[in-house]
């Protein structure tokens, strides 16, 4: 992901996420780490290759030399069931590998059970969960831990390119 492809990841945020869309400066703020040789961020971005239309991106935070946290996944819901997530997923988890990570965490919701499928598939488990931690709708989450994302087992699925 690059700065220029924030205003039409922001249109796909809102449509997804309209209770807790990340914000412009939210979205720079993180590209803002995710380049040079201090990088702590991995942010990618899906396109149709049809006509170039962002249709999912994904994000990954290495907060420590051994963990790292996936920020965010979304998939337009016209490619649920493409296997793009996976697709994203896999970039993610190849990015916590790069940084050396040996566990990754995210915070799911608990009532985004699609999403808690594709985690299980790659070998998250759930862990605990955040009461409320999706404002302003006090929704809960679900926390999970990847150990060892080296050997994950990706989706490999085709049909949109994925590009940093």
């Amino acid at each position: 992901m690059r700065w220029w492809d924030i205003d039409p990841v922001l249109l796909l945020e809102r449509e997804l996420f309209p209770e807790d869309a990340w914000s412009r400066g939210m979205f720079w703020s993180e590209l803002a780490h995710a380049r040079g040789p201090a990088a702590t961020r991995r942010y990618v971005v899906a396109e149709e290759p049809a006509d170039g239309r962002i249709v999912g991106y994904a994000g990954l935070v290495a907060s420590s030399s051994d963990q790292a946290d996936v920020q965010t996944i979304a998939v337009a819901r016209d490619q649920w069931g493409t296997g793009l997530g996976s697709r994203l997923l896999t970039e993610l988890l190849r990015a916590a590998t790069a940084f050396e990570c040996a566990e990754v965490m995210l915070e799911c919701r608990v009532d985004n059970v699609r999403a808690q499928r594709l985690y299980e598939r790659f070998g998250f488990a759930p862990i605990g969960v955040r009461r409320g931690y999706y404002q302003p709708g006090n929704v809960d989450a679900l926390v999970m831990r990847l150990t060892d994302p080296a050997n994950s087992v990706p989706d490999p699925v085709q049909g949109t390119e994925t590009h940093g």
